[in-house]
């Protein structure tokens, strides 16, 4: 009865030991994902107080305020696309390096197609023209 005993012991033993080995780097990974989605939605977002410069290049305390805000929210295990709402809706489009698609943007996004193919449209006219005269 004791051996049984002790042997329940042994394998509780074991298998407390054997989380505690792999717990660090559970714990390690996490980390190091944490902060690659830090970095990749630092270098998304706009820092409001310096010039055309992302939250990740930035040291200004705005940037690292909204550092750790996305930290608290990663932490949380807050998807991007709600830290980018989150961030969007506290602070406007304008914080977002790349505004997303909507009907309000659509001109921002055709108007340089537009152009393009305007100017070579014209400018195949203006050849050919040209070549007819000669």
């Amino acid at each position: 009865m004791k051996d049984k005993k002790n042997f329940k012991l042994l394998i509780l033993f074991c298998l407390i030991f054997s989380i505690s080995l792999t717990y660090p780097k559970i714990s390690k990974g996490n980390e190091q994902t944490t902060e690659k989605r830090l970095n990749e939605i630092s270098n998304n977002v706009r820092c409001l107080v310096c010039r055309n410069q992302s939250i990740y290049d930035s040291n200004s305390d705005f940037a690292n305020d909204i550092k750790k805000i996305i930290i608290i929210h990663l932490k949380d295990n807050k998807s991007d696309e709600f830290i980018y709402k989150f961030l969007k809706s506290k602070y406007g489009e304008y914080i977002l390096f790349k505004p997303p698609f909507q009907i309000n943007t659509l001109i921002l996004w055709i108007l340089p197609f537009i152009l393009i193919i305007s100017g070579l449209i014209f400018f195949t006219f203006k050849f050919l023209k040209f070549r007819k005269n000669d």
